[in-house]
């Protein structure tokens, strides 16, 4: 919400922490002598990010508070209730700033390192203490605070944390504490960005996680040195091509660790966070990119103090890891209880599941859940490792799926605010957001631009939520207005991102020409945004969105259409797919060109053939027109390109792109860590289960339970948490019959549809047979099915 605070930012230093010189994070605190107070409550804001601490007790919500954004976008304030924690007398806040955002030497590809608004961190606090006899006072960061550095010596969010233990100062956060000779803080530059209290769900750690494996091994000695990477820096690790200790996981998340350790004096230990082990065994970072000069990234350094059972947990930065290759550990050192993997994410509920008697979709399911979560630090990123930025067409991609299945809203919401905010004044949508500016000559264009349209759209659709819209509506129409001065003279659109990463060519290289997917999506764009902005009663926005979206689906009808096949332009599986899902063809002309599209599979062995774009709309559309079980056996198949091959190599998260046995055993290979590729989740829950959800528009709470038998199945179920309650269905295989079980409330409305050839066989079923199959309004119960 928005937020007023009428105080000024504050800092401890006017350096900024880069590679070339470490700046320490500093420890800030202050003293408030408070007596009767019957409620207390405390705003904080950090930028980049801070700790919080009240009379010693650390209460900060979650990792990376306050939030990750652009300054000059939205500033984010927390608070706390700290009623509890008040004693009568001196009361002590304080208080650790990171870099975050505020300064980010680790997004140098990104621009991050020149941003406008870099600089060294900084805070703002306000104290508003209620009393017994009913009146009130107000404390705010001023100049009165008190700092010095703390034993973070260095922190990135990319990069990783480095923490000196011999620098700590004990007690430093406690009311009692001597601060006369800390230095005082000096006033910060004002940020420009609009004040708002964060709304969006906090990172928290989810679960905790011991070694499964710890053996000698070697850090491969390959890494990704990016040319901007290539800097002096205050330490030289030299590790590379070393044994250490490994310390494996057995599935890759993301988070952070906790080191502990009764360790020497002056000790150093060195922990290199990585996903992939190598077919010789030793474990690589190469495909998770260099964020720190020397070629590191994702690194840990911890000096120890000399005490007993020492704990280091990072600040300010977090990983996507499955393995920790660990140096300078003694012999007595190397023990589970060392290290333990800390998984972190967004505080994200589950709504959704699926399960099925085919161990490889199961496997499946929880590759995509895994991803989903790893991915999702405040608002979904592309990678927990290497990047960590919001790319927008990912989050487009998987909006479905992961509305689907988790609790996202609150945090969508706060990131579509940003996204707003991240809009350029002609209307053009940057292809990563948070950024400081780049993103708008590469990585975006109507694909990935489609984020801002289909997270409202999808929010609206699934929990019947406007709010979103409502909020984001004049973006969406600016957005509708530069589309529609970018097209070519033939009315079709070519300017962004295309099918990005089909099989075995290039990332930028699809066979679906660009023109083809971003007229379709911007098409697309236009019929969504038309179709919020009539529940919003927003007629002109309504009119403006409708006509572009007539004057696109023609364009795109008159010339990349031979309506003498019903094939579209290029004959591929993405372009055929995508005109079909998003209504490009009329109803009667979709068996036709669905025909074509399964001809186009067949000519390629039934493989996929098609990148993100194709992905998100293709099982749909084979399930639309009878072909679940070309579907099915595209995803489950063995032999690459297919979801399942990628499990061979031993992967529990959903890679970037698809492997070949070549790419894994050079070890040539992107990110094991990416959640756009996972809308195969959606289809395993409304496709083979059959849990639609509002398919006709008439409301979150509307269904049609239309299961899918595949013949290799005997059994699917799934759940959904729909805003009226929990709809469940399950189906299972009996001998010459099929039994279908649903719970769902009363007030969930819609119908029950079999697939062609199946009916209910029960006489006191109310059901009747339309086109071949079985129909029954929707109703709890037990029904026996038969096939014809």
């Amino acid at each position: 919400m928005e937020y007023s605070y009428n105080g000024f930012f504050y800092k401890a230093t006017d350096s900024m922490n880069t590679y070339e010189k470490h700046v320490n994070a500093p420890y800030i605190r202050k003293t408030y002598d408070l007596k009767n107070v019957k409620k207390a409550v405390l705003d904080v804001s950090g930028l980049g990010f801070y700790d919080l601490w009240f009379n010693e007790k650390k209460i900060t919500k979650g990792l990376l508070a306050p939030y990750i954004s652009n300054p000059d976008d939205i500033v984010y304030f927390d608070r706390y209730d700290i009623t509890d924690l008040v004693k009568n007398g001196p009361n002590c806040i304080g208080i650790i700033l990171g870099n975050g955002m505020q300064n980010a030497p680790g997004g140098r590809v990104w621009d991050f390192d020149i941003a406008r608004f870099r600089n060294a961190p900084c805070f703002a606090l306000v104290l508003k203490a209620e009393y017994e006899d009913g009146t009130t006072s107000e404390f705010t960061a001023d100049e009165s605070f008190k700092c010095a550095p703390s034993p973070i010596i260095f922190d990135d969010l990319r990069s990783g944390c480095f923490y000196d233990a011999c620098q700590e100062i004990k007690g430093w956060n406690s009311a009692g504490f001597d601060d006369s000779n800390w230095a005082f803080v000096k006033k910060a530059d004002m940020p420009r960005g609009e004040f708002r209290l964060c709304e969006a769900d906090p990172i928290v750690i989810e679960t905790e996680l011991t070694p499964v494996q710890i053996r000698e091994e070697t850090l491969r000695d390959k890494l990704d040195n990016r040319r901007n990477m290539r800097l002096d820096t205050q330490f030289k690790f030299n590790k590379r091509g070393k044994k250490g200790i490994l310390f494996d996981f057995g599935v890759n998340r993301a988070g952070i660790v906790r080191l502990k350790i009764n360790g020497k004096k002056g000790q150093e230990i060195f922990i290199q966070l990585c996903e992939h082990e190598m077919p010789n065994g030793e474990i690589s970072y190469a495909n998770t990119g260099s964020f720190y000069p020397d070629g590191y990234g994702q690194t840990l350094y911890y000096i120890c103090k000399g005490e007993e059972n020492e704990i280091f947990e990072p600040a300010f930065t977090y990983s996507g890891f499955r393995y920790a290759m660990v140096f300078g550990l003694e012999k007595e050192q190397i023990i589970p209880e060392t290290l333990t993997y800390l998984v972190a994410s967004s505080h994200l509920e589950e709504r959704g599941s699926f399960t099925c008697s085919d161990e490889i979709m199961n496997k499946l399911r929880d590759t995509a859940r895994i991803s989903d979560k790893a991915n999702f630090f405040y608002f979904p990123t592309d990678c927990p490792h290497r990047e960590k930025n919001g790319w927008t067409g990912d989050a487009a991609s998987s909006a479905e799926h992961v509305l689907l299945t988790l609790t996202p809203e609150k945090s969508y919401r706060e990131w579509l605010r940003n996204i707003c905010a991240a809009q350029r004044a002609d209307g053009a949508l940057p292809g990563i957001v948070p950024t400081g500016g780049w993103g708008f000559e590469w990585g975006n264009g109507p694909a990935w631009d489609n984020v801002l349209t289909e997270l409202c759209w999808q929010i609206y659709r699934l929990r019947g939520d406007l709010t979103p819209a409502k909020e984001c509506a004049d973006s969406m129409l600016r957005y509708l207005a530069y589309i529609s001065k970018v097209r070519r003279a033939d009315g079709l659109i070519a300017i962004g991102l295309g099918d990005w990463l089909q099989p075995f060519r290039g990332a930028g290289d699809p066979t679906a020409p660009l023109v083809v997917t971003d007229s379709i999506i911007s098409m697309y764009i236009a019929k969504k945004s038309a179709d919020l902005f009539e529940k919003l009663n927003l007629e002109y926005h309504h009119s403006f969105a409708l006509a572009l979206y007539s004057s696109l689906r023609q364009s795109i009808r008159d010339n990349l259409i031979d309506f003498a096949t019903m094939t579209v332009f290029s004959r591929c599986q993405t372009a055929q797919a995508m005109c079909i899902y998003y209504g490009v063809f009329e109803p009667g002309e979709k068996k036709a060109a669905s025909d074509v599209l399964v001809d186009i599979i067949h000519e390629g062995n039934d493989l996929i053939d098609t990148g993100l774009l194709g992905l998100r709309v293709m099982f749909h559309v084979l399930s639309d027109c009878g072909q679940g079980e070309l579907a099915y056996k595209m995803i489950t198949r063995q032999d690459t390109p297919s979801y399942a091959s990628m499990l061979r190599y031993g992967l529990t998260s959903m890679p970037e792109n698809f492997l070949s046995d070549e790419d894994w055993t050079n070890g040539d290979i992107n990110s094991l860590n990416h959640h756009f590729f996972c809308d195969y989740v959606s289809w395993f829950i409304q496709r083979i289960a059959g849990v639609r959800v509002n398919p006709k528009g008439a409301g979150p709470d509307s269904f049609e339970i239309s299961p899918d038998f595949i013949s290799q199945l005997t059994f699917a179920q799934a759940h959904y948490d729909a805003p009226c309650g929990r709809v469940e269905v399950k189906w299972q295989k009996e001998d010459g019959f099929i039994t279908l079980s649903i719970n769902c409330p009363e007030e969930a409305t819609g119908n029950i549809v079999l697939p062609r050839g199946y009916f209910f066989s029960k006489e006191d079923t109310p059901g009747h047979r339309f086109d071949k199959a079985g129909v029954t309004a929707l109703k709890a119960g037990i029904y026996k099915i038969i096939h014809s």
